[in-house]
């Protein structure tokens, strides 16, 4: 064996080049497979097999490309040989050789195997290797043929183990998902001739989702949620200042009894270019469509107030506990999605009262096109029809003026609702607007109403730490604009500022305030200041 090996290494640097290979390559790879289980053992093999062309490791045209072998090393014309006349050599990504690894006789046959499929590829293609190089390619090839065959045995063995794998690979699989915040919030101005009408509060909301996966492409959600959260639409003197504009982004106050929130069901079809919902509690607008905020329209780590998470007129209407169906489609390499749904306001789906259940009850039923040329932007059209029942007329989802929400009082009212939304990523600035109409009308009369709405913010994101946003925004709440009834007297206003900033991985601390201006749609009433110190920790 020695006088074979030292004959050879004076005849040809062929096993010279292949021992440093495997020495370099060979080893890494084996030990890396064995420590990473099945799929990559598979990925390693496969890396022997197609050195020299499309592998993981960088093909090296020029002996000077590797950090670690220099002109003074004893091995280096014969490097230099074997990459001018066979190609036969790699080296590792970050340009370095590691010739001085040792080696098992596996690994050494896989290199030598993959120098052999090279020179093979050579004699099929040109012919221009020597009888010598000839002979002792066969010679190599019979000294290690039971380590050759035991590497094939190897392939073929994790080749079945992981089709066995991939055959098996998934099971229903339920992940539990937590998030709770911790509130300090107060509202500051006069309201109704009364000064500051609220106390400081310190309240929570605990929201645990269980998601359950049935074939990897699907997500069962069954959320429980509790919460004490103020929600200062309520009339003064009941804890509120009376301004649904005032009202937080994550309120929830049910006393911390805890409740199904939300149970729905999403899955994804066609290659991935459907995803289709199903829900009868919590399935909301914006789980359908994109609502282009993707800073600020979390609850737990967004906006603070209620009205500058997402365009209420929009991704709003019909509250927060609709049931029904919904679905996206994309298409043209998914630069272009269309979106539709049918959704019943408040989980009155179950109800078989007249004017109630899935059609006789209040509903919204629209489409969304949304465009992204690149990574960078996302525009979308938005078309929404609204119906809602004389007890449930609410078109502003409680964020604008008192008259927004029921232009014509409590009465059966519908509404064609129209608007865009955008969104821009530029580094780590995010812009984001969106605007809508409202064209509304009292049933069974000829009496109409129109209402609009405009919002937009500016994000610096990773401000000094990674994660963290300053955010700046502002814009014209829900406004009754022109109505055969009656019209708000001025245009109330918004203006947020907030800085998310991460503590770590799973605890958030969000700091900011909003002011309301002309409250209520009426500029004598002061401007009201609502300021927040929410805490948010995610599990």
């Amino acid at each position: 064996m020695i006088k074979l090996l030292w004959q050879t290494l004076k005849v040809t640097p062929i096993l010279l080049a292949a021992s440093l290979f495997a020495t370099s390559n060979a080893s890494a790879q084996v030990e890396s497979a064995e420590g990473q289980g099945v799929n990559n053992t598979l990925q390693q093999i496969n890396n022997y097999q197609e050195i020299g062309q499309d592998s993981s490791l960088s093909q090296v045209t020029n002996v000077n490309q590797l950090r670690d072998v220099s002109p003074t090393d004893w091995a280096y014309e014969a490097l230099r040989s074997l990459v001018d006349r066979y190609g036969c050599i790699s080296g590792f990504p970050n340009q370095t050789y590691r010739g001085n690894q040792a080696l098992s006789r596996y690994e050494f046959a896989a290199g030598l195997n993959s120098c052999l499929n090279q020179i093979e590829r050579l004699i099929a293609s040109q012919g221009s290797v020597g009888q010598e190089d000839l002979d002792t390619i066969n010679r190599l090839a019979q000294e290690f043929e039971a380590e050759l065959a035991t590497v094939a045995g190897r392939v073929d063995e994790l080749e079945s183990r992981t089709a066995v794998l991939e055959d098996s690979q998934f099971s229903t699989t339920t992940k539990l998902k937590g998030e709770v915040i911790f509130a300090i919030a107060d509202t500051f101005g006069d309201v109704e001739g009364q000064d500051d009408p609220t106390e400081t509060t310190f309240s929570d909301r605990v929201r645990l989702n269980f998601d359950t996966s049935f074939t990897g492409k699907d997500r069962l959600r069954t959320r429980l949620e509790a919460g004490n959260i103020p929600e200062f639409d309520e009339e003064i003197g009941e804890g509120g200042i009376g301004l649904d504009s005032a009202r937080l982004g994550f309120d929830a106050n049910n006393g911390n009894d805890l409740v199904v929130s939300e149970l729905n069901y999403r899955t994804r079809l066609l290659d991935d270019k459907v995803t289709f919902y199903l829900g009868t509690e919590g399935l909301n607008i914006n789980d359908i469509f994109d609502v282009h905020n993707p800073v600020l329209a979390s609850s737990g780590t967004g906006a603070l107030s209620r009205f500058s998470r997402r365009n209420p007129i929009l991704y709003r209407a019909g509250g927060s506990e609709g049931s029904g169906v919904g679905a996206n489609l994309s298409f043209l390499d998914d630069k272009v999605t269309l979106s539709g749904l049918y959704l019943t306001e408040g989980g009155e789906s179950n109800d078989p009262s007249d004017e109630e259940g899935i059609f006789d009850g209040s509903f919204n039923a629209g489409a969304q096109l949304v465009f992204e040329p690149n990574d960078a932007l996302s525009v979308g059209l938005v078309y929404l029809r609204s119906y809602q029942t004389e007890n449930d007329v609410n078109l502003t989802a409680s964020t604008g003026s008192e008259l927004a929400e029921e232009p014509f009082g409590d009465v059966d009212t519908s509404a064609d609702q129209f608007g865009l939304s955008a969104a821009l990523e530029f580094g780590k600035l995010v812009f984001t607007a969106n605007g809508a109409v409202s064209l509304a009308d009292q049933l069974g009369t000829d009496n109409s109403a129109t209402l609009y709405t405009a919002f937009g913010s500016l994000s610096f994101l990773d401000l000094v730490k990674e994660g963290s946003a300053l955010s700046i925004g502002g814009g014209v709440l829900p406004t009754v604009t022109d109505s055969d009834l009656a019209e708000d007297d001025d245009t109330p206003f918004i203006i947020e500022a907030l800085y998310k900033f991460p503590l770590n991985d799973n605890i958030v601390i969000t700091p900011g305030a909003y002011v309301l201006l002309n409250p209520d749609a009426d500029s004598d009433n002061d401007e009201v200041f609502v300021t927040v110190l929410r805490t948010t920790f995610k599990f």
